[in-house]
């Protein structure tokens, strides 16, 4: 399967038949005012800040941006507010802004006022890398420090999910999910081999997995055939993999990051799981990563109004999970 570069989910985003409303918690950013500025003129949004309303303007107006068509709601409360706009149908996406990820995530996770469901919350990155023509997504890189089994499943669930909302490749193409470690043979001492084997097992033996699923895979082995023709190891997904399935918080991390500040590369990232998409990247992110960032959210939540006949697409903020 061929996932887009970000040039292209800028140019569907451009085409969307209208903007959607996407609130921030913590607005007085300026990243946040500037990506949300550009997205409101391009179309693609419907802004919405929550925070303080003072700082807010006083930073809007250093940095000459117009506000007028932002809709503002003055709170201490920046992600408690955040979400209950969700809640309340005023807004359709969440966006993690000047607020740290344990605040966001205690309203997204409260279970009488938050975004909780059945499933386990996860970011997924897509990582464009230019000089090679490659995307590929990568999770769980922010949530999960050390999940289960289960939740890995749960997990390389939401990579499905994404990679074919993605998806540009042939009909009946589906994507190919290496689950990660640092070797591609199952040993004792690396308990996280044998859940890779075992998770490839599950998905290659179940009919209805709508994916290709292999494991353990190191990431040279996921990322470049010419690895496999080295070690001589096969298989679909080696040198082709379209998301890539961490064994733990740390490694998935580590790797994203280093990816990030050492390569020529492009990125973003999407939370999945809660009863709405998250635009959710690091404070420390530039402007054009908080675009690419809500391109991929939005992509992910159009991607069957906007014509998308790919059978694994999945609407992230499908009602039918229900709020915890």
């Amino acid at each position: 399967m061929s996932l887009p570069g970000f040039n292209a989910l800028y140019q569907l985003a451009d085409h969307l038949p209208a903007p959607l409303s996407v609130v921030a918690a913590g607005g007085a950013d300026r990243t946040v005012l500037e990506a949300l500025s550009i997205a409101q003129r391009r179309g693609w949004v419907e802004p919405v800040l929550t925070g303080s309303v003072k700082d807010i303007r006083s930073l809007a107006n250093d940095l000459e941006i117009d506000l007028e068509d932002f809709r503002l709601i003055d709170t201490d409360n920046p992600a408690g507010a955040a979400v209950a706009e969700v809640r309340a149908g005023r807004a359709r996406v969440l966006m993690k802004g000047q607020i740290a990820t344990p605040d966001l995530m205690k309203a997204v996770l409260s279970r009488d006022s938050g975004l909780r469901t059945s499933r386990c919350i996860c970011q997924v990155v897509l990582m464009e890398i230019p000089r090679d023509s490659r995307q590929f997504l990568l999770s769980d890189t922010g949530i999960t420090i050390h999940p289960t089994l289960e939740q890995k499943a749960d997990i390389l669930q939401s990579l499905v999910e994404v990679a074919s909302a993605l998806g540009t490749g042939a009909e009946g193409e589906v994507p190919r999910i290496a689950v990660m470690s640092a070797t591609e043979k199952p040993t004792d001492p690396m308990p996280d081999t044998h859940e890779a084997s075992e998770l490839a097992r599950r998905f290659r033996d179940d009919q209805n997995s709508k994916c290709i699923v292999q494991g353990p895979l190191s990431f040279d082995l996921a990322y470049a055939s010419d690895a496999g023709e080295k070690k001589r190891i096969d298989g679909a997904v080696v040198g082709a993999a379209d998301g890539m399935l961490f064994p733990n918080l740390l490694s998935a991390n580590l790797t994203v990051k280093a990816i990030m500040y050492t390569a020529d590369c492009r990125f973003g990232g999407v939370l999945c799981g809660a009863a709405c998409p998250v635009v959710f990247m690091s404070r420390a992110d530039s402007t054009e990563t908080r675009l690419n960032s809500l391109a991929l959210t939005l992509r992910t939540l159009t991607s069957k109004q906007t014509g998308s006949d790919n059978s694994g697409t999945v609407d992230l903020l499908d009602a039918s999970r229900g709020l915890k």
